[in-house]
């Protein structure tokens, strides 16, 4: 069976965040919007999942009085970040057919640069006072690189 949409073209590796679904519907915008819906819920989990092992690997290495502050600020910008960033998503790809019973199926496959996520992290950590003092860029990108080079060979 070919499933558009779908394959390791499509899965996350260390450069891109990834994520693909389907949708039916009997109306073809809903088959659509059913599908991007559970594609970018999908990416959003991918995202939450790999930040939260960043942000425990990242606190960790870095041996901070505050951890557990620190912590649940990194959490809270997680969410807000993933929100925001989501609106960077593209689609890469995009397949309608209709069934034997006249339903409209959609398949898509959408991504999130890695790169464009860590800026926005970056961003927002830098601006927030308490944090600022003890983020190290270059330390949090490393270990974010190492996340998604694990991601790249599963």
């Amino acid at each position: 069976v070919v499933v558009p949409c779908f394959g390791p073209d499509y899965f996350t590796n260390a450069k891109v965040f990834r994520a693909n679904s389907i949708g039916e519907s009997m109306d073809q915008v809903t088959s659509k919007k059913k599908a991007l819906t559970n594609a970018r819920n999908e990416l959003a989990q991918s995202i939450q999942t790999t930040v939260k092992t960043v942000t425990d690997n990242y606190t960790n290495s870095r041996e901070m009085n505050r951890r557990e502050e620190l912590e649940q600020r990194f959490e809270q910008l997680n969410r807000e970040v993933v929100d925001q960033t989501l609106q960077g998503v593209r689609t890469i790809c995009e397949k309608l057919v209709q069934t034997k019973e006249g339903n409209y199926k959609t398949y898509i496959a959408i991504e999130l640069s890695a790169d464009d996520l860590v800026k926005q992290y970056n961003e927002r950590l830098t601006k927030d006072e308490r944090l600022k003092i003890d983020y190290d860029y270059e330390k949090f990108k490393q270990t974010f690189d190492a996340e998604m080079a694990k991601k790249a060979n599963n």
